[in-house]
């Protein structure tokens, strides 16, 4: 029976996920695969490479930094999170990435980006650590509107999120019969229609499929939730949620609340771990 952990995405949510993989990472506990999206993606390949520590610290370094994120690398640059400096440089100069331990770990390594053409999921499996699947991550990573289109292979990607935000059920389809899932919004949290869906038709009009898949987001979102829950109720999945609700948006350069936010999911990892384990080895 494979075990997989599944990374919900969310930005600087991800903090959360964090906290609570690196919990798992110092107790032993060594999933047979791993897919995560956007965020849970970026951070979610520290598990691989086995780097305890390294997605919270490299936040708390950079927070501020604009050549990392913020409104001057939007504008500069077309995207939030800096292509280059975010995806590339920190990666391999200024926290880098064991991409040999990545190579030679057994644990599979998914992520999921959204095809801007279809609308639909693109799953890829990652098992070199190269500049190719840095690219993979920012695709994954790409949010709508504050990310440029991502060109891979001929594909042009934007953030898994859009057409398969909790992806248990590709997990399970590819033979993952147990799995924790990871997840960045509260007990009871139900999305609403996006917000921004003006913005979207008009800026990314020549996609159609893709608008569409923005406008019907919630409705699929909510209905993993759901799935979530039966899932764990048949205790064929162990979930992890904040609570209280997590203080951080989608961006945040507060290094406090950055770190608040880890450790809330190292607490949380950290009371349910017993749990887990037995959960891990039933």
């Amino acid at each position: 029976m494979k075990r997989g952990l599944v990374l919900e995405g969310g930005a600087m949510r991800g903090m959360f996920t964090c906290g609570i993989m690196d919990v798992m990472m110092e107790a032993g506990i060594q999933p047979d695969g791993i897919i995560g999206v956007s965020a849970g993606a970026a951070f979610g390949c520290n598990y691989k490479s086995g780097q305890v520590g390294r997605g919270i610290r490299y936040n708390l370094r950079f927070a501020k930094d604009r050549r990392y994120a913020g409104l001057w690398s939007l504008i500069t640059t077309g995207d939030y999170y800096n292509a280059k400096f975010t995806f590339h440089e920190v990666p391999t100069k200024y926290d880098v990435f064991d991409a040999e331990a990545f190579r030679a770990s057994p644990i599979e390594f998914y992520l999921v980006c959204t095809d801007v053409m279809t609308g639909e999921a693109v799953y890829h499996r990652c098992d070199d650590a190269g500049d190719e699947m840095l690219e993979w991550i920012r695709a994954s990573s790409s949010l709508p509107l504050v990310a440029r289109i991502v060109d891979i292979g001929g594909r042009k990607l934007l953030d898994g999120g859009i057409a398969d935000s909790v992806p248990l059920q590709f997990f399970q389809s590819q033979g993952y019969e147990r799995n924790v899932v990871v997840l960045t919004r509260p007990d009871g949290y139900m999305k609403s229609p996006s917000s921004i869906m003006p913005l979207v038709k008009v800026f990314l009009r020549k996609y159609p499929r893709f608008v569409e898949a923005v406008a019907r987001r919630h409705e699929m979102y909510n209905a993993q939730l759901r799935y979530v829950e039966q899932e764990e109720a048949a205790s064929r999945a162990f979930v992890f949620r904040p609570d209280p609700p997590l203080e951080i948006g989608h961006v945040c350069s507060d290094r406090d609340v950055l770190q608040r936010t880890y450790e809330q999911g190292r607490r949380q990892a950290t009371e349910r771990l017993s749990a887990l384990i037995n959960f891990m080895h039933q």
